[in-house]
């Protein structure tokens, strides 16, 4: 099976897995997807994750985060898609839900929230929206 959009596939088994209520989940690394779940745990909403290699294959291991048990992640929407990338300069940077969700952007200094990309004075590809 050839896998079109990768970090879609991320996001919906985040979703899917937190909608079941499960304790983690598994997926196949890439350097992207890594820094995406990274940005993820520096904000709080997942609990932890692990890079785990075996042999030249690595996957990554994501430790769900609930509260009062539900979900932390209440959404999480791709915005850039393969088909159509999403660019926006540092004056256009988006806010979500007024602040209380975050945007993540791949810059060229790496992959961070929309906040960080403000503050550094730069902008770059929307990848996706949690809240």
């Amino acid at each position: 099976m050839s896998l079109q959009d990768p970090i879609a596939d991320l996001l919906t088994r985040i979703r899917n897995a937190q909608r079941a209520k499960k304790k983690g989940v598994i997926v196949s690394a890439s350097k992207l997807k890594i820094d995406i779940v990274r940005v993820l745990k520096e904000e709080g909403y997942v609990a932890d994750y692990d890079v785990v290699t075996e042999g030249a294959k690595k996957t990554l291991v994501i430790a769900l985060k609930y509260f009062h048990n539900r979900p932390v992640i209440d959404a999480i929407n791709r915005i850039s898609k393969p088909s159509c990338q999403y660019y926006v300069s540092k004056d256009a940077l988006p806010k979500v839900l007024g602040g209380l969700g975050i945007s993540i952007l791949t810059t060229s200094q790496g992959v961070m929230t929309a906040e960080s990309a403000r503050k550094v004075g730069i902008g770059g590809e929307v990848l996706c929206e949690v809240y």
